[in-house]
């Protein structure tokens, strides 16, 4: 999500984010490649994993709190 658009950011510690990734892999629909993958070849549990440490980098560098990972979460607004 854009920074801009962000409603609610959930800092997530390491253990957190190993939990996360175990549950995803117990998910049988999640455990080989993502519904939806587009050109991205990654596994889901790897492109969930980046994207909320890209999440926590980003805003690091505004000079917040440095967190593992953060969760982001948008209001859903229907076309």
């Amino acid at each position: 999500w854009e920074i801009e658009n962000i409603e609610m950011a959930v800092p997530i510690s390491p253990e957190e984010l190993r939990a996360k990734r175990h549950s995803i892999l117990k998910h049988q629909s999640q455990m080989e490649s993502a519904p939806f993958m587009g050109n991205d070849e990654r596994l889901f549990w790897q492109r969930a994993e980046d994207r909320n440490r890209a999440t926590a980098l980003l805003y690091d560098s505004l000079g917040l709190a440095s967190y593992e990972a953060i969760e982001a979460f948008v209001e859903y607004v229907p076309a």
